[in-house]
């Protein structure tokens, strides 16, 4: 599967199947996203792959911000909470005097990198950005300088179908684009 492919074909997998996924595939993952270009070449992400039926069953009744229920999660074999490592530099000084938060960045785009390297080896994703970070940090026993920003969850689809009605309603390329 190409790029291409690969980006036309991810979307928010809300259903999985129970079949584990193989370490192996989930390291192709975790090396995707260690690959990420990042501000000063920091790298300020930190992965946890929790897989522990508990504590993804944590995750999902305690680590999740009210009102958007999420029980499908605990379906997904794989979660993979996406961490930011702070510094100094890209946290404070470059924000500062540019204006933008590099380390969010960062993460989007070794995030991004590894659904699409989840998609290409057949697996599904979803981007779940609605957490309690202090939570998520004691579930993953991650230090105070690591702060919790986003989860991915992995494992096989169970419903294909709904990627196509999922991906048809994007809006038009002339609506969100200017040419200067």
């Amino acid at each position: 599967m190409d790029v291409d492919e690969a980006i036309h074909k991810r979307f928010s997998c809300r259903s999985y199947r129970s079949e584990p996924v193989p370490d192996e595939l989930v390291r192709k993952v975790l090396e995707a996203g260690r690959l990420a270009p990042s501000a000063c070449n920091k790298q300020p992400w930190r992965f946890a792959v929790v897989t522990d039926h508990e504590s993804r069953r944590r995750i999902v009744e305690e680590c999740f911000l009210p009102g958007i229920r999420m029980e499908w999660a605990l379906a997904a074999p794989v979660h993979i909470v996406l961490g930011m490592a702070k510094s100094i530099v890209t946290h404070m000084a470059a924000p500062a005097v540019s204006g933008v938060d590099y380390p969010w960045v960062d993460l989007g785009i070794a995030g991004e990198h590894m659904v699409l390297q989840a998609t290409e080896l057949g697996l599904g994703t979803c981007w779940i950005g609605w957490i309690k970070p202090r939570v998520v940090r004691t579930v993953v026993d991650w230090p105070g300088g690591v702060k919790p920003v986003a989860l991915i969850t992995l494992g096989y689809p169970a419903d294909e179908e709904g990627r196509e009605k999922r991906q048809s309603k994007r809006k038009p390329l002339s609506d969100i684009t200017k040419w200067v």
